[in-house]
């Protein structure tokens, strides 16, 4: 219990809290624990956890419509707040950040140059612009938000690519999972099995992929941008 978390939420006024296993909390909130079992440290409601004031089963079942523990606990996931301690808040704002940066760096470059813009660059550019991390919020509905901001430092711009691929047909088999991997989205065999493939992929990450097709075909591939 000395290590147990509080969660919580408010409802028709009234507060109802519970304690809980902050590992498994935590690992719940990361969506890498698929249930709610062993995240309760007791079936106890609170109205103040920490007084061990308990709230009475009549208020739960008004406020819930039911005294089902685990409904009124995920309701608490979904809806309310879980008290994490700092270093897993800490941790959690360092995986978000961590999916911003890729999903920027991917899909990204940068308007002057149509190069990509390397992962460090952004990273001191969100420093210099004191971009904070929310650790709860979701990383997709974070970027919006940090790419108004980074465009008054990096000139950005979304853009995707189309590539015309050929790869010899020694190399067809062993490129073939690259270019599935990548969203194949239309492909020819010629008579001598040679596979002609069409890539559609977002701009910053077009030395990534010929890297792995290159490696794939032992530097054979041939690649064009096309606008077909």
């Amino acid at each position: 219990m000395d290590k147990a978390i509080i969660g919580r939420i408010v409802k028709n006024g009234e507060k109802f809290e519970v304690f809980l296993d902050p590992d498994n909390a935590y690992a719940y909130i990361e969506k890498k624990k698929p249930d709610l079992r062993n995240i309760l440290i007791s079936d106890e409601i609170f109205k103040d956890a920490k007084k061990g004031d308990r709230q009475g089963p009549m208020a739960v079942k008004k406020a819930f419509g039911t005294d089902d523990i685990y409904v009124i606990l995920k309701e608490i996931f979904d809806k309310g707040e879980v008290q994490l301690t700092t270093e897993q808040k800490k941790n959690m704002a360092e995986e978000k950040k961590k999916k911003i940066l890729g999903f920027i760096t991917r899909e990204a470059i940068d308007a002057r140059t149509n190069a990509p813009i390397p992962e460090k660059r952004i990273e001191l550019a969100m420093e210099e612009i004191r971009f904070h991390v929310d650790p709860f919020k979701p990383a997709e509905q974070q970027v919006n938000d940090l790419i108004k901001e980074l465009r008054l430092k990096i000139p950005i711009k979304f853009e995707k690519v189309r590539l015309e691929v050929r790869i010899l047909a020694e190399y067809s088999s062993r490129a073939y999972g690259v270019l599935k991997y990548y969203g194949l989205k239309n492909e020819n065999w010629t008579s001598s099995g040679e596979l002609v493939g069409i890539l559609e992929i977002p701009a910053g990450i077009q030395g990534e992929v010929l890297d792995k097709l290159n490696k794939a075909t032992q530097g054979t591939v041939q690649v064009k941008i096309t606008q077909q």
